[in-house]
Order: C-alpha cells, then sequence, then structure tokens
C-alpha cells in the first residue's frame, strides 16, 4: 500500500460518523447491512449517511451491491487488512512492542490467526 493511499483511507475513517458506519459494517460481518438498517441504528438523516457511505465507498472501505430497491453495503476486509499491514510494518524497528501488534503484523499473520481466540 502506497502512503498517499493510507493517507486517504486513514482520512475517511478520520471522521466521527464514517468511523461509525464502517465499524457497525465491521461487525455486521460478510453479510453486511442495507442502507436503512445503518440509518436506523446509528440514528443517521438518509442524505447524510448517503454522503458518508458514497465518501467510504470512493476510497475502498466499503462496497455495495444492489439487491432489488436496496443496496446492502458490507465492510472492505481486505482494504482494511492492507491499511492495518501498512501501518503495523516493522512496528518499533522489529522488536515486540505490542503483543497484538506482534501476532498479526502482516496479512499472511492475521489470515492465520483468523478464527483464533485473540490472547
Amino acid at each position: 500500500m502506497e502512503t498517499l493511499n493510507a493517507a486517504e483511507l486513514l482520512a475517511a475513517l478520520g471522521h466521527e460518523s464514517r468511523l461509525a458506519v464502517f465499524r457497525l459494517l465491521i461487525e455486521a460481518g460478510p453479510d453486511g447491512l442495507n442502507a436503512s438498517a445503518i440509518g436506523e441504528a446509528l440514528g443517521m438523516a438518509p442524505a447524510t449517511l448517503s454522503f458518508h457511505l458514497a465518501h467510504l465507498s470512493r476510497v475502498g472501505l466499503i462496497s455495495g451491491a444492489r439487491e432489488s430497491r436496496f443496496i446492502r453495503y458490507t465492510a472492505g476486509y481486505a482494504t482494511m487488512d492492507e491499511l492495518i499491514a501498512f501501518l503495523t510494518r516493522n512496528c518499533c524497528q522489529g522488536a515486540a512492542c505490542l503483543p497484538r501488534t506482534a501476532c498479526c503484523d502482516t496479512t499472511e499473520k492475521r489470515r492465520a490467526l483468523a478464527g483464533k481466540p485473540t490472547p
């Protein structure tokens, strides 16, 4: 991941409403949620929600798929995974500074831990 790309992703998550939407979709899992469920859960007006969903979609943190009249949004887990790997790569010059960072500082390590309980 390039630094500019990481900066765009972090800027998108730097807004309280967009961070709330993203976290809600992370919690929802791969099935995601439709826009009305997101708005209801977060108490967000449709126009405001639409603006934030468009921003998150534009940078690749979420994606939407049409289901009849509705759009179901899901988190971009691959993008999130790459961002986490970018942020934690060579943390503390390779020294084990944080146990959770050390066990998942690369994409491969996180994928190996998938399904295992966090210490």
